[in-house]
């Protein structure tokens, strides 16, 4: 099993940021490459779109409030990995209330590729979204 992790200081207090990214269904709020999700099964399941029409499918495993995070799992996508589950956080920075660091996390089994070519591929998905993230926040 693979895994990659990226986090980012963004400068937001952790609860404004976790009001934006908390919600599952609410990533086209925050990530341009996600311009549409369809919540189903009463809020557990999201079904993404990108502008390329692929669709991409997960459901929400766990979600914790008061940590600010929530885990998922793709059951339908376009990425050449099997038994993906990835955690998104907000992490309060001791001493400095106007910040916060983001975790996006996974790990996942390749299937057909390397294992780098995978982390790879799922680093830059989770830099690229807190890079939009903090797009979002100071934009």
């Amino acid at each position: 099993m693979a895994s990659t992790s990226v986090s980012r200081i963004l400068p937001a207090p952790p609860q404004r940021i976790w009001d934006l990214i908390g919600g599952f269904d609410t990533l086209p709020d925050w990530l341009p490459y996600f311009p549409e999700s369809t919540a189903l099964e009463g809020g557990r399941v999201r079904r993404l779109t990108n502008p390329d029409g692929d669709v991409i499918v997960e459901r929400l495993m766990d979600f914790n409030e008061t940590e600010r995070r929530y885990t998922y799992a793709i059951l339908e996508a376009p990425f050449p990995v099997t038994g993906y589950l990835s955690t998104l956080r907000v992490h309060a920075v001791p001493g400095r209330e106007h910040v916060a660091e983001v975790q996006w996390s996974g790990r996942f089994t390749p299937d057909g590729v390397e294992e780098s070519e995978a982390v790879d591929l799922f680093t830059g998905i989770y830099r690229d979204g807190l890079d939009a993230l903090h797009t979002t926040l100071t934009g």
